[in-house]
């Protein structure tokens, strides 16, 4: 099958533009394709293969068909010579012949007959990288973004908070220094802003605690009228949890508490969510809609903290969304990285009706060093993200810096 062969026959063309978030108009018909004739049915396109691109602190996936498209997806970052095989040895066989359209098939085939893997984890940042690639090369088929292939889009740009934790190379931040931080991601435009304590399980209920005199200097440089969250990262009995909360929003009117005791702990979690007064947001710790599950259900958590990278792509997403709407609960996603997983988050949200109303981002981050893989970026505009209008994630990667940065 020839790529220009390909491209006339299924070519689509997108008009129009999304709706900013304030407006009270009737959604506009955004999509619009031109009718065709093609030569084949888009069904007859098959994956020919699997290439997986193992940064240090990135994981990326190209799928390729006999169509001469691909599609990108962004997997865990974590240990990514693991995933890296996994994506190799487990899912790419499930893949090769297939087509790109049987994507939910697909990834409950891998999802079961990989289950001795575990249901979250490697298996699921795996597939992840699988799933979002699959998404990206689907749009590109068809000629749209992938939010209309998901039913969106509800508005034009996602509404951010900035996200900044206290470690630093051979230490922590100072409260001065997180202050310092946090304003600059208001002078940036930002309406939000949320210091993350990275207490984590080795250290609970902390001996000097740090947290107060974080917030307060926070709270100091960015104003009054700038919500301030705060990602607790574990750190608490429920008991001291509970005193912290508090004292917090009476002094400093926190309005978001995240992850205050350790992941998993659903019963004492569920002390926290119904001692505060404040919405306390959980579930980067949550890998697929079980465990998202349990969450709502037993930890009682008001904000459903899901990452797109790590709970198995945008196809199990959708799925903890719907699951999470079911009980009237709202979306933050979780996720720091201005790179594909990024993107795919963009276009999730963007299909979704039960946003919160802030999403957490930490910028650009070009200490990342993964700016030279990607021909495009994403675009920051005033404390928001534009949601990409390319077909597929609407991001170019240059294969061949990537390809180069792997051998190495």
């Amino acid at each position: 099958m020839q790529r220009k062969q390909f491209i006339r026959g299924a070519a689509a063309t997108i008009f129009g533009a999304c709706l900013p978030p304030d407006t009270q108009a009737e959604p506009q018909h955004l999509v619009s394709q031109t009718t065709f004739c093609p030569p084949f049915s888009l069904t007859d396109v098959k994956i020919t293969s699997v290439k997986v691109f193992p940064l240090k602190n990135a994981l990326f996936v190209k799928i390729e068909t006999d169509a001469g498209f691909s599609g990108w997806g962004e997997g865990d970052h974590d240990h990514t010579p693991i995933i890296a095989k996994a994506v190799q040895e487990v899912c790419a066989p499930a893949l090769v012949g297939q087509s790109p359209w049987l994507s939910e098939y697909l990834f409950q085939k891998i999802l079961f007959e990989a289950e001795d893997l575990g249901s979250t984890g490697l298996l699921l940042g795996a597939l992840a990288g699988i799933d979002n690639a699959l998404w990206d090369l689907k749009g590109r088929l068809a000629g749209l973004p992938v939010w209309a292939m998901l039913g969106g889009c509800q508005t034009s740009k996602i509404r951010l908070y900035g996200s900044f934790g206290r470690s630093k190379p051979g230490g922590w931040k100072s409260p001065d220094e997180m202050a310092a931080t946090a304003a600059r991601f208001v002078e940036q435009g930002f309406s939000a802003v949320k210091p993350r304590m990275q207490i984590r399980l080795l250290n609970v209920d902390p001996d000097p605690d740090p947290t107060y005199e974080v917030v307060r200097a926070v709270r100091k440089a960015v104003g009054d009228d700038i919500k301030v969250f705060v990602d607790f990262n574990n750190g608490y009995t429920p008991a001291r949890a509970i005193a912290l909360g508090k004292k917090l929003y009476e002094h400093f009117n926190i309005a978001i508490v995240e992850e205050p005791v350790t992941y998993h702990n659903y019963h004492d979690l569920a002390q926290v969510v119904e001692a505060l007064d404040i919405p306390v947001a959980a579930g980067e710790h949550e890998f697929n809609r079980w465990q998202m599950r349990e969450l709502i259900t037993q930890g009682k958590v008001d904000i459903v903290n899901t990452d797109i990278i790590k709970a198995g792509g945008i196809t199990e997403n959708r799925r903890i969304a719907a699951l999470a709407a079911a009980f009237d609960r709202r979306i933050m996603a979780h996720n720091t990285r201005p790179t594909l997983a990024s993107a795919a988050t963009l276009h999730l949200l963007a299909s979704l009706p039960n946003i919160e109303r802030w999403q957490e981002s930490s910028g650009p981050r070009p200490e990342m060093g993964l700016e030279p893989f990607f021909h495009n970026k994403l675009t920051y505009e005033n404390g928001h993200l534009l949601i990409p209008q390319g077909p597929g994630l609407g991001i170019e990667v240059n294969e061949e810096a990537l390809a180069k940065a792997v051998r190495k």
